[in-house]
């Protein structure tokens, strides 16, 4: 009898857990597999996610010195860079990028810039020298060398005297360098003429060192526009010689206010330090008039930032600026600012308040990074630095403009605090700061700026034949992708984590760690796969497979209803799609009862069809899975079962 008995129950559990609807596309065993990590954890990066005993970065330390010529609209001056070869390697010869050469007519970007499309938002309309090196030398061991150097794209290989040693060893590279400004800088930088004077935005403005990690050793993807940027961290200190007629904004900490800044600027910055209203600085009347500057024919701005990847500045005549407190989570205070010119009002004479608001709300995962934060308006639509940003300058909403502003500024959390390669990873910057505005968009103003996708309308378009995976590099993705691959997809993956699979306090310690162990070095994407699995108590390897590594769609249904008796009905649902995710239901019985379940993604561990037991008091009269439409279901019709 116990064979029999044995026998029969196994039978039993084929025909309600193995079974398989010839209509479903899902593999269960390829959803499950168990091989998604393919390397151990070692001393280096360890298996539960976070830097290992023996982790190393390299380092570079910045003294730049320049000088804007607004008349030949370029600048010239020289970098020295402090670099620390912290790595278990001796390095013959080092990388640096000099990124300005993008806009050679003769780069790989020019010749790999379609004619049409949206990819041409990193063309180079008018060409110009790139970066033009003066003189190369370096010091190594006490002694001053003009090195062999080849020129290489965006790409700077300097060939050493001899080897930088390993574990410490110290070179400083010297480089006297200048450029002409491009008006149009590949969406990220450049110059705009307004109705009193030209803005100018200064990125990519140095040579800087490339990344030198356990990963890859040096990462020497060409700058071609679409990937942005892989930088080692280091302290910078800079400085810009302008016109006395100029405001001057900049990465980190203004050193000398008061060189440049008049007695009334000093005491109204000072007064914006301790407010939370808005404070103008420097107002349109005193544009206007041209009086309220020092009279000098030039000044330098001398700016400091610690502890970096990059750093960024902006200059106009034209600036209006404002700036007010802004208070952290944890308490600490910084600054917020905003400079923009008369053609910008009204919409920016929020820019400070939403500046403000966007860092209040991000500073819930970890502390803003910088002591200032600064929102540039001018040409570039929306490009983000170390505690400076540039924004449109013609924004066309209060909503558009709350999302660029706070977008641009949570990428100081990502890649900026987190320093992830976003060269090659977009969804690890893009898509992970677009995750956290959906979370602080829900909040802000009552979610009256609450730009989440609606998940069942761009369902279709997520999971289209021509659609990428997300672990795709940015130069590869389709322009039409784009936006999904790098930002909507895995910023829905990341609320379908905290929202339902895991729970917000889960995934909000595993990501808060995540943050913090990762916070000013090199994460993989594998560190962040082993730190939410290990942080949350999960395997989420099946999620990470087909939601990033793949194009997996999701569709559930409810198959049918029977009853067993008065007080028990059977439900079978089932999953079509090719992704798993635990399901939610909500059971609606004509007395006016209301079930709400929610089934965990084991349910499809063997197989499409899942039926389930539900104690009922009456007929069911509607079942709905995903009630609060969480997942972009790709037909949600079947969703829905009517008796």
């Amino acid at each position: 009898m116990k064979k029999v008995f044995l026998c029969l129950s196994f039978a039993s559990l084929i025909g309600t857990a193995f079974a398989q609807n010839d209509s479903s596309s899902y593999d269960n065993r390829a959803a499950f597999a168990p091989d998604f990590y393919t390397d151990n954890g070692n001393s280096y990066r360890s298996a539960v996610g976070a830097p290992g005993p023996d982790y190393w970065q390299n380092r570079a330390d910045y003294n730049i010195d320049v000088k804007l010529d607004t008349t030949a609209k370029r600048i010239d001056g020289s970098v020295q860079i402090n670099y620390t070869n912290n790595s278990p390697d001796n390095l013959p010869y080092v990388w640096l990028y000099v990124e300005q050469n993008i806009y050679r007519e003769d780069s790989r970007s020019v010749a790999a810039t379609d004619v049409v499309g949206n990819m041409r938002r990193y063309a180079a309309p008018v060409y110009t020298q790139g970066d033009e090196l003066k003189s190369v030398s370096v010091t190594l061991n006490g002694k001053t060398f003009h090195p062999k150097y080849v020129v290489s794209d965006t790409r700077l290989q300097i060939l050493l005297p001899e080897a930088l040693k390993a574990k410490g060893g110290k070179l400083q590279i010297n480089i006297d360098y200048g450029f002409k400004i491009p008006e149009k800088g590949t969406d990220r930088m450049g110059r705009l003429l307004t109705k009193n004077g030209w803005i100018y935005e200064l990125a990519q403005w140095y040579p800087r060192m490339c990344v030198y990690d356990d990963v890859e050793g040096w990462n020497t993807l060409p700058y071609l526009g679409a990937g942005e940027f892989y930088l080692e961290y280091g302290n910078f200190n800079y400085s810009i010689t302008a016109p006395s007629n100029l405001i001057i904004a900049g990465s980190g900490t203004l050193q000398n206010p008061t060189e440049v800044l008049t007695a009334s600027q000093q005491q109204k910055l000072a007064q914006a330090k301790n407010s939370d209203a808005t404070v103008t600085v420097h107002s349109l009347q005193d544009v206007l008039s041209g009086k309220d500057r020092l009279n000098k024919k030039e000044l330098t701005w001398k700016f400091q930032c610690l502890n970096t990847r990059d750093v960024a500045w902006a200059a106009s005549k034209a600036f209006i600026w404002d700036a007010a407190r802004i208070k952290m989570h944890s308490g600490k205070i910084i600054l917020g600012q905003s400079v923009y010119p008369e053609d910008s009002k009204p919409i920016w004479d929020s820019s400070t308040y939403f500046t403000k608001r966007s860092i209040e709300l991000n500073s819930y995962w970890h502390d803003f990074p910088y002591p200032v934060a600064t929102n540039v308006a001018g040409i570039v639509g929306g490009m983000e630095y170390p505690g400076i940003v540039f924004c449109d300058w013609k924004e066309s909403s209060a909503a558009e403009f709350w999302f660029v502003t706070e977008h641009e500024f949570g990428h100081n959390w990502f890649p900026m605090l987190v320093g992830s390669n976003e060269r090659k990873y977009a969804w690890m910057d893009e898509g992970f700061n677009t995750f956290t505005n959906f979370v602080n968009s829900r909040i802000f103003n009552n979610g009256a700026y609450n730009n989440e996708p609606d998940k069942y309308k761009v369902a279709k378009r997520f999971f289209s034949k021509r659609e990428e995976p997300l672990m795709t590099i940015p130069d590869v993705i389709q322009p039409y992708t784009l936006a999904d691959v790098g930002y909507y997809r895995p910023a829905v993956g990341l609320l379908i984590l905290r929202d339902v699979i895991l729970g917000h306090d889960r995934f909000d310690y595993a990501f808060k760690k995540y943050i913090n162990d990762w916070a000013y070095k090199h994460p993989t994407p594998y560190d962040f796969f082993h730190a939410m699995d290990n942080g949350a108590g999960e395997d989420l390897t099946w999620f990470w497979r087909g939601w990033f590594y793949n194009t997996w769609n999701v569709d559930q249904a409810v198959k049918g209803v029977k009853y067993e008796s008065d007080s028990s009905s059977l439900v079978t649902i089932e999953n079509i799609g090719k992704m798993p995710l635990p399901v939610k239901i909500k059971i609606e019985e004509e007395n006016g009862k209301v079930t709400n379940l929610q089934l965990p993604v084991e349910i499809w561990q063997r197989g499409a069809v899942w039926t389930f037991r539900v104690n009922t008091t009456s007929k069911i009269k509607e079942v709905t899975l995903d009630p609060e439409h969480e997942y972009p279901d790709t037909n949600p019709e079947n969703n829905l079962w009517k008796e």
